[in-house]
């Protein structure tokens, strides 16, 4: 019997995203705001075989390249992504996305009441609890939010954008 391969074109410019936790690739793009209307090419492997996490999902946008911001939103969803930015065909920068310890500014705490969904000048923070799997705590009301809590605020940012 022939083996079979799964052959994926190089890109020439752009971001890989390897190691995304299986299942999650549409979440990426949702949160890198890339829907159906992306004038670049976008290539998705989702449940691809890994030693390292069983299964994987992998996204390939060509012509562009990752702000720090949604590096950091990625890491959030997909603890052990890496990033892979591509220039003339050759991975010129590999990184391992990181979730720091202290989160500000980059989601909301789910609590309605909490200060910092209120008027007050205060920037949402977040104490990093447990990584995998993800739970962060309210620098302000003690709130406890998850993964799934996180990518609730990712894909409605996403959609009303």
């Amino acid at each position: 019997m022939a083996r079979k391969t799964l052959r994926v074109s190089k890109i020439k410019e752009g971001t890989v995203i390897d190691h995304v936790t299986s299942g999650y690739a549409l979440d990426v793009l949702k949160i890198l705001g890339i829907a159906g209307r992306w004038d670049g090419v976008v290539t998705i492997a989702m449940n691809v075989p890994s030693q390292k996490l069983g299964r994987k999902d992998i996204v390939k946008v060509e012509g562009r390249e990752l702000s720090a911001e949604e590096v950091n939103k990625i890491a959030l969803i997909a603890p052990s992504a890496t990033i892979n930015i591509i220039r003339g065909y050759k991975v010129v920068n590999k990184q391992r996305v990181q979730i720091p310890a202290v989160i500000k500014g980059t989601i909301k705490c789910a609590n309605p009441a909490c200060i910092s969904n209120s008027n007050e000048p205060v920037q949402p923070t977040f104490y990093v609890k447990c990584r995998e799997p993800l739970i962060l705590e309210c620098h302000y009301c003690g709130r406890l939010m998850e993964k799934s809590d996180v990518l609730e605020q990712f894909l409605a940012k996403a959609s009303s954008a």
